[in-house]
């Protein structure tokens, strides 16, 4: 029996969970609304506050979208609930961000300024010059579009300049050595 699959999912106060047929899901609480069609197959119950989901049979296929199932409907009521959210940083000598509207303007070291906007869902902050909230109700629309930021100018070994999640470890190398040797 999977681990994670076999775990209740409570729903806290506020936040309601429909089950239509075919097993589309729809969660609503007070961040907003999620809605996915998850795999027919799979039996999802809820008994009050409580979300279960167990498989049909033992195959390989259940047994591996079982946990899947689980986590998904996990992610959605805690989404609705309390959102997600990715914070980038900024380092580099010139670069810096800024928000204008529902753009963010980002001066990163090429010729002209990388300009991103918004996308449904998500909303993105820029409290200092080098540094960017990204937030949303998924977790998976919000962990793509923080990679897509830091995609622009991802940070580079040597010295460390681009655009990084807060606490990532970028490994640094060595730069070249001296002057041949004869």
């Amino acid at each position: 029996m999977s681990r994670i699959g076999k775990m209740p999912i409570t729903v806290p106060a506020g936040v309601t969970v429909e089950i239509a047929a075919g097993n589309f899901v729809t969660v609503k609480g007070p961040k907003g609304e999620n809605k996915m069609q998850l795999h027919p197959d799979m039996i999802i119950a809820q008994e009050g506050a409580v979300i279960t989901v167990s498989r049909p049979t033992d195959e390989k296929e259940h047994r591996s979208l079982h946990g899947l199932t689980r986590t998904l409907i996990s992610n959605m009521v805690v989404g609705v609930n309390e959102g997600y959210k990715k914070e980038l940083e900024i380092q580099g000598v010139g670069y810096r961000c800024a928000k204008e509207g529902k753009k963010l303007t980002l001066n990163v070291g090429y010729s002209n300024p990388v300009v991103i906007e918004e996308k449904n869902g998500i909303t993105i902050k820029a409290p200092a010059p080098n540094k960017i909230i990204i937030s949303g109700v998924d977790k998976q629309a919000v962990g793509q579009f923080a990679a897509e930021v830091r995609g622009v100018r991802p940070p580079e070994p040597y010295k460390g300049k681009g655009i990084r999640y807060v606490g990532e470890v970028v490994r640094r190398k060595e730069g070249k050595t001296g002057a041949k040797k004869k």
